[in-house]
């Protein structure tokens, strides 16, 4: 099942016998690389520990609403935006009401309520209560609202009874999710273009004009593209990050190189482009190590615009461009500017001053400046989540 590889879900249990097989769902998840955070309800701790869940999914358990721990961590809106598909299994009659008729009075309810993501449920119930009129109801309102169901099944079931209201096996529960991924990823055409790291600008053939750019933020945003179904190219600077064999990745060392690239990359859907590319270049390389002398001067020149040029080429200009400022100061006047003088779509901008958010920081906080409307804040949190926050929006420009 490679198109769970490195997928995040996040898994919500709730209170009923099926809730045991939520263990073997998270070990087949595990199994196939996914990477997993999971919600505990409070009847749903009645049946299944929370060590048992830490134990196999290799992570902390979230059940408290108000937990002081849980909010300076990852508050409920963060944790609902963090997983790429949200799975509720087992999903009891009563959290399938909540759902439907707009209710949060616990985390489960409430992160689910918050979430832009894809929520499959799996309902476990006695078969009397899923015939009710009332959860009929509640599970066609959800179908409304895009939830997709998984199950149940008819059998056997734990209060002696027999009929439809059997939680789905969880082999079936996760197969539905592979093929949620791979259905997306098959059926996704759009292609993106991804520019990160820095630039080398050669003085001679051993030294070089280049700048503290890690290329972190960027190669996380074309992880979340390629998660996502894009047909991801990234542009890459020297640099000593890895990506996998989904990304189509071009390393590059000159300005002028990452231009050509660019171009040869066209046409495409979105272009991202996240590299701190020098601004400037040596006008006469020397073929030779130059040898030490007590004052070098060293002619510059500038070195092509590549946002600037992609963004006003029609021909070439893809739907979205987007373009990155790394400020020290001033950052909303500079990063206005940027965006009118470029023509680009939105400017992505963060304070690299700032050591927690800088260049080599796992960690960012950024503003995201619109041609066409307000400015948005991603509060600080790993670059891979803030990745993940902007290819969400990127494919609700697109829609």
């Amino acid at each position: 099942m490679d198109n769970l590889n490195n997928k995040k879900i996040l898994l919500i249990i709730c209170g009923g016998i099926a809730a045991y097989k939520s263990l073997e769902i998270i070990r087949l998840l595990k199994k196939n690389n996914v990477i997993i955070k999971t919600i505990l309800t409070k009847s749903g701790a009645e049946f299944v520990t929370p060590l048992s869940i830490t134990s196999l999914s290799q992570s902390k358990v979230y059940q408290d609403l108000f937990s002081i721990e849980n909010e300076a961590e990852m508050d409920h809106i963060s944790l609902s935006r963090w997983a790429d598909l949200i799975l509720i299994a087992p999903a009891t009659a009563n959290t399938i009401s909540k759902l439907a008729n707009g209710n949060s009075d616990d985390l489960a309810s409430t992160v689910t309520l918050a979430s832009n993501k894809k929520i499959f449920i799996a309902p476990a119930m006695n078969v009397r209560m899923w015939d009710h009129r009332s959860t009929k109801d509640n599970i066609a309102k959800l179908k409304t609202y895009n939830y997709k169901l998984i199950g149940p099944k008819i059998g056997d079931m734990a209060c002696g009874e027999y009929g439809e209201g059997k939680m789905s096996e969880p082999i079936e529960i996760v197969k539905e999710l592979e093929n949620y991924f791979k259905n997306l990823k098959k059926n996704n055409k759009l292609r993106a273009i991804v520019t990160a790291g820095p630039t080398n600008e050669y003085i001679d053939p051993v030294r070089f004009i280049t700048n503290k750019s890690s290329g972190k933020q960027g190669y996380e945003i074309a992880k979340s593209l390629s998660k996502k179904g894009f047909d991801t190219t990234l542009i890459s600077g020297p640099t000593n990050l890895e990506v996998n064999n989904d990304i189509n990745l071009i390393k590059v060392e000159t300005a002028e190189e990452m231009f050509q690239a660019t171009l040869n990359s066209l046409p495409a859907d979105v272009a991202v482009f996240s590299a701190a590319v020098g601004d400037y270049k040596v006008k006469k390389t020397s073929k030779e190590k130059i040898k030490k002398v007590d004052n070098l001067n060293l002619e510059l020149e500038k070195n092509v615009d590549i946002l600037n040029y992609i963004s006003n080429h029609n021909s070439l200009r893809p739907k979205l461009v987007i373009g990155f400022a790394a400020e020290t100061n001033n950052l909303e006047k500079h990063a206005n500017e940027k965006l009118n003088e470029k023509n680009c779509d939105w400017i992505i901008a963060n304070d690299v001053s700032n050591k927690k958010i800088g260049f080599n920081s796992d960690f960012n906080e950024v503003l995201i400046f619109h041609k066409n409307s307000d400015t948005e804040k991603l509060k600080y949190k790993p670059k891979s989540e803030i990745s993940d926050e902007v290819v969400e929006k990127i494919i609700n420009h697109l829609n």
